[in-house]
């Protein structure tokens, strides 16, 4: 699809872009600190040197820091796409006020820059990037790039989005139409990255699964994070005393002492997820969990254990 820039409004970097940046590098800093020292700067810049390979492109300063024999790795050897879906329905806006290191958070901010701090990692690694935002339609379906214009721009429809955070509309989700209409504009063997609650209004759960199962015969990689706030969401940590519930995507409202249906909802939310998870297990999806308290390393790093498994040719 064509893409309209408006240079002006992406000539400097966004506050989101910065923030990815700082994310990215607290993340890489961390890594340098931890068993998976091996997924950081050199997993995204450097492979692992082949003995009896020429010598020619051998990072001879980064011997001589570490004693270890890396490869510059060049544009034509990262050559990954990559496509990001958000769910932005309406379910998505919850919950209000939860904070992460001073800032508020629901579902769709997390997703959000959780996406700006991958599209940094994959920028830095110089692969292709590509987004689509979706609720009950496809609002944004962006084709993948890597130029500096096309980064700008991703990150230009995620500031778009983030300021629809605070002000959500009633837009249901339709998981299951969408992911199929996405899955056939998608650049085929892409790897697919997935922020959602699945929490699908169509009340057509075969045919959500089937959905996902449509990325796969396309011959994609596929990574489900499955976002939730588990204290609320999952645990139903609420007071013993009686609480206004309001559907976001309805606004109906039921109000009840959550002590009366916790054990009717843990048991049901309990089948949905294990559905979830057996359905992505059978199509070969890797279902990770998204809590929204716990911060977007995880989120960084499950994408490059998933990137180092499709470089070595397994799944």
């Amino acid at each position: 699809m064509p893409i309209n820039i408006d240079r002006r409004q992406i000539q400097n970097l966004s506050r989101l872009e910065m923030l990815a940046k700082q994310a990215v590098e607290g993340f890489i800093t961390g890594m340098h600190k931890s068993p998976f020292h091996g997924f950081s700067v050199e997993f995204a810049e450097h492979r692992q040197y082949n003995s009896g390979e020429s010598t020619r492109h051998l990072d001879w300063k980064l011997l001589a820091r570490t004693d270890k024999h890396f490869v510059k790795r060049y544009e034509e050897e990262t050559n990954l796409r990559c496509q990001i879906l958000i769910d932005a329905s309406s379910s998505m806006f919850f919950p209000e006020g939860v904070r992460i290191e001073g800032d508020e958070f629901n579902k769709l901010k997390f997703s959000i820059y959780a996406t700006a701090a991958l599209i940094e990692l994959l920028k830095n690694q110089r692969d292709a990037v590509g987004l689509s935002i979706f609720s009950d339609k496809i609002e944004v379906n962006t084709r993948t790039g890597s130029s500096g214009a096309h980064i700008a721009y991703l990150y230009n429809e995620l500031e778009r989005l983030l300021n629809t955070v605070d002000g959500a509309s009633k837009k249901k989700t339709f998981v299951t139409d969408t992911l199929h209409e996405i899955a056939e504009s998608v650049h085929r063997r892409s790897l697919v990255i997935i922020f959602s609650d699945m929490l699908d209004n169509s009340e057509k759960a075969d045919e959500l699964f089937s959905a996902l199962q449509h990325l796969k015969h396309n011959k994609h990689e596929v990574i489900l994070f499955h976002v939730t706030d588990k204290s609320k969401e999952e645990l139903f940590e609420y007071e013993n005393r009686p609480y206004t519930f309001t559907d976001l995507e309805t606004g109906q409202e039921i109000k009840v002492n959550p002590a009366d249906i916790r054990d009717t909802y843990l048991e049901n939310m309990r089948k949905f997820k294990t559905d979830l998870r057996l359905k992505c297990g059978a199509y070969r999806i890797d279902f990770v969990e998204a809590d929204i308290n716990e911060g977007f390393n995880h989120i960084l790093l499950q994408y490059l254990i998933k990137r180092q498994r499709m470089n070595a040719g397994g799944r």
